[in-house]
Order: C-alpha cells, then structure tokens, then sequence
C-alpha cells in the first residue's frame, strides 16, 4: 500500500484539552481514507499552558502529566490521552510520528545574571555591543515535576544566547560569554543558529547526553514510531544525523523522521542531505513554493516547471511533498497558502505520483473554522485513488506550457490499479498518453467527474484524455470492467526490454493536442525522442 502522512491539527485548533480523543475517534476513518501514517503535534508542555500550539517549548517530559504552566493539561489534553491515541492510531495500522522541538526552551522558572556580547541581528558574526552583564531566563528547574524521569536542571551554560535582557527590558541578540553560535548551520543573517528563546549548546556535552536520554525516554513511555522535526536549518547539522543513528542502534528500529528545512532552494536542501548524510527525510519546501506561484499566475505559469528544483524531482526516496501546514495558512509567519481553485491540482501532484511520501494537510481535510476555510474539493477522492490505483510504471508528460500530465500503468497485484492525470492552469485541452497495452479495448473514465465522456484505450495501449480550463482530471479504468494481467516476462532482462517496446512510443507522442501528432520519420529517431523528453522533465527547455 502507498504511504500516505497527515499532519494532524492546524494552528486554530480550540484550546479546549479534547484533541488527543479526538484523534483517537478518527483513527478508523483515517486508516479507511488511506493514511498510514500521523504527524501529531509537540506534546509536552509550553511556556503558555493550554494556550500553548507546542513549540514554546518548557518541559520535554510533561507531556499533561504535572501541573506547571497554570496546567496538568496540554493544549490537546493530558498524558493518559495522549497514550491513548498513539494506541489507537496504531491498533489500527497508523504510525504515528512525534513532533520533536529540540533547538530552544521558553518560560524559565528563574533568572541569572551573566555577561553576553550583543550580535547584530541581521549579521550574527558582527558583534556591535561588548561585554555587558545581562538577566535572563534560562534556569529551568521543573518543580512541578519534581525530579522525576529526569533530575537534569538547565541554566544558562547549556545555552548560546537568548533574545532579551530582563533587567534592561530590551530586546537584541545576546550571545554569551565563552559561547560561540554553532558554525554548521543555515548561512541566512550570517547564522541562523539563534531563532527564538534560550538557544541551545548543541556543542555542550551535558546538552546532548541530555537530548540523547530524552530520545530513548520518550520512545519507551510513548511507543511513537518515529519523529517530525522542528526548524532543523537552526540547529547544528551533525546533532541530528548523531542523534536519529544512535536511537536506531539503540532501539533496533527503523525511526522515520522528517525534518523542517525552511528553504525553497534546492541546493541548500541538498547541502544539509549531504552533511547529515540522508539520516532523515525533508519537507519538499521548494515544490510548496512552485504550487503557490502556479496558484497565483492567473494562467501564466509554465507547467514544465512545475516539478523542477524540487526534491521530488532530486531525491523522492527524502522527499515529503506538501501542499500547505500549519506555518503556511493564513495569519501565520510563513503565510503562503496555496489558493482554492488550486488545491486538487496540487494534491493530485504529491498523491498521485510514485515519488516521495505526501503529507496531507489537517486544515485540508477537515477545514479551517477559525477563517471559514472549508475542505479541499475532492480530497478524500484523491487519497482513495493513490491507495488503490496509484502504482506501476510511471510515464510523464511535462512537455507543454500549458497541459502535463502523467500516468501509471498498475500493477497484477492491485487489482485495476493504473492512472492518467492530466492538469492545467489555464485553457483546457487534450493529450494522448499511454498506460499499458493491457488495457486495450478497455475506458477509462474520470474520477472527478470534471471530464464526463470515457476514453477508449487503443490497442497500442495509448488513449486521448481531456481535461477543462483551470482544472484536473484523474482518470481510472472505468467501473465495472477488469483489467488482463500484464504477462510480463519473469525474467528481469525479457521484462524491461518488453516494458520498452510497450512504451517507447510515449516520447514520441508526449505532446499531442487538438488532434495533431507529431510525426515520426524511422524507428532510429526513438532515441533521440526519448533523450529530448528526459531534456524537457530535467527542465532544460527554451
């Protein structure tokens, strides 16, 4: 079965404690719509109580359990509910993935004075104030806590800097004395170590031992299968690679993680998969980007490029599509929310392709209350369609400015499994595509219902799909018919050159529109018709 993650909650959520049962009753639905996997929001204690979305971190091991912050309770409820819908997510074949927030700490219990450097806060390897003592939050002692799970109490030499002189009320960038910003990190304000808080000493040895014992701690009381991690650009590259290697060996467990790499450039994103050596998967930032620009083109994006520079397109086995998350919905500091009219568009790419593992967005599937956004059209369908067509070889038609499409011929083993997708984001069209000869003789028809005429596969295995102005169609074999078995060779070399000649026609008719084929002079220009579609998916087209 396709992977398929959802990012459970949105930003808005009610502060009313009832999230974690609420995942727990949805886990029967979600298992149904396809998803095998569930990225939960930061569990444990934020600085500001049941107010707290999670990422003002205070106390990684109250997770609802203590009374600190004016609360027992998290935001989403207490420990036991949380347990509870980690089990029946999983009782029902759901991984569930914990958000770990590992790079800073808010809402200290008491305060220290010590001397720090002032840094400018758009050049942080420019020091612009010299030593000055300073009072700042950065004891942490957990006495609702008491010690238990762990007797480590943080102050301020576990940490770089922080962002405000209590004594002073002012705010800068203070780093310090005898600390220096950890050097591999992202380049952005010279370096991008400090975000937010007190910033952690990923160089301390206490700090790691700490985090280190976090890791094995939590996995054991909470049984996740694996994490979801916050801001990692801000946090020294080798901490991570470090600490995913080391619970794996030390657990025996495959641990999925994902990581937050805030940054739509591609070799930035590639720069931080070499230095941590693949260790976790990224979020695709730059494919976010190209579908916000496309929704926002009024027709004038040219759809070639929509996979280009993106880590579907360089390292699917890393990358985890999205369309929108928490940060990206309106009223957020990274607000870049891809429109409406867009949206099946945009899930069509990251679900019905056999690249990278989609994360589905919460505030997509259920709505957005708190600014009347309701969910995306045709959502569910499309997750449907990945769980049970969406597998095979696949054939791809980025050839033309204003239609793509791909398709997938389906496997034996999923029965009836095979698609067509053909999308735009301007006037409507057709194009001929193959999907397999097995499906000669047979229909397609679309799954959307935008289209509504059948297409008739030819006995090459090609057929011409439509689609409308500014829309998607996903087409299926129609209802009620079966497809053959493909009869493919058994073996390995008699079963790739058949898979050739079945579809080495497709570069030659990868464009085809209003009737007019491209025509095709001897079977020796297959090649070179092949090598000038790989040059138009590469994206290097004029």
């Amino acid at each position: 079965m396709n992977k398929t993650m959802m990012q459970c909650f949105e930003w808005y959520l009610p502060n009313d404690r009832n999230h974690w049962k609420r995942v727990g009753k949805m886990a029967k639905d979600l298992q149904k719509a396809g998803v095998t996997s569930v990225w939960l929001p930061p569990a444990y204690k934020g600085a500001s109580g049941v107010d707290d979305v999670g990422y003002a971190v205070y106390d990684l091991y109250d997770l609802g359990e203590f009374n600190q912050k004016h609360t027992v309770a998290t935001k989403y409820g207490t420990k036991d509910e949380y347990l509870a819908a980690i089990k029946a997510l999983q009782d029902n074949g759901i991984e569930v993935l914990a958000d770990v927030v590992l790079g800073h700490r808010m809402g200290a219990d008491e305060k220290e004075r010590i001397f720090a450097y002032g840094d400018n806060e758009y050049d942080r390897n420019q020091e612009i104030a010299g030593k000055k003592k300073i009072t700042v939050w950065t004891k942490f002692t957990f006495p609702g806590r008491n010690g238990k799970y762990s007797d480590f109490k943080w102050d301020w030499t576990n940490f770089h800097g922080t962002d405000y002189d209590a004594k002073s009320q002012e705010n800068g960038i203070y780093r310090f004395i005898g600390k220096e910003w950890d050097s591999d990190v992202d380049g952005e304000f010279g370096n991008y170590d400090y975000l937010m808080g007190v910033d952690l000493d990923m160089s301390d040895e206490e700090v790691v031992e700490e985090l280190d014992h976090w890791g094995r701690w939590y996995l054991d009381f909470t049984g996740v299968d694996g994490f979801r991690i916050d801001a990692v650009k801000h946090i020294d590259f080798n901490f991570f690679r470090n600490w995913l290697t080391k619970l794996r060996q030390d657990t025996g467990r495959e641990l999925f993680a994902v990581g937050e790499y805030w940054n739509a450039e591609l070799n930035i994103l590639k720069r931080y998969i070499e230095k941590t050596e693949g260790a976790l998967s990224l979020f695709d930032v730059p494919l976010h980007f190209n579908m916000f620009h496309a929704s926002r083109s009024n027709g004038y994006f040219d759809m070639r490029y929509l996979l280009k520079n993106t880590l579907l397109s360089y390292r699917p086995d890393l990358s985890v599509p999205f369309v929108d998350n928490h940060d990206t919905q309106p009223g957020q500091a990274l607000e870049s929310f891809v429109l409406e009219w867009f949206k099946p568009l945009a899930y069509a790419i990251i679900l019905l392709r056999n690249e990278g593992y989609p994360c589905v967005f919460y505030g997509d599937y259920y709505g957005i209350e708190h600014d009347n956004i309701p969910p995306v059209k045709d959502l569910p369908s499309l997750m449907r369609l990945r769980r049970d067509c969406a597998y095979g070889i696949m054939h791809d038609y980025f050839d033309d400015a204003r239609i793509v499409g791909w398709t997938l011929e389906g496997t034996d083993d999923k029965l009836n499994s095979g698609l067509a997708v053909l999308m735009t984001v301007e006037r409507g069209g057709e194009k001929k595509m193959y999907v397999g000869k097995n499906f000669a003789g047979l229909y397609f028809q679309d799954a959307l219902y935008n289209v509504k005429k059948k297409v008739l596969i030819d006995e090459d295995g090609f057929g011409i799909f439509k689609v409308n102005d500014g829309s998607v169609s996903v087409y299926r074999l129609a209802y009620g018919q079966e497809a053959p078995l493909r009869n493919y060779s058994e073996n390995e070399e008699e079963r790739e050159e058949q898979i050739f000649r079945d579809s080495r026609e497709v570069s030659a008719y990868a464009e085809v529109r209003d009737g007019v084929e491209p025509e095709i002079e001897e079977e020796s220009n297959y090649k070179h018709l092949e090598e000038g579609v790989d040059e138009a998916l590469s994206g290097d087209v004029e």
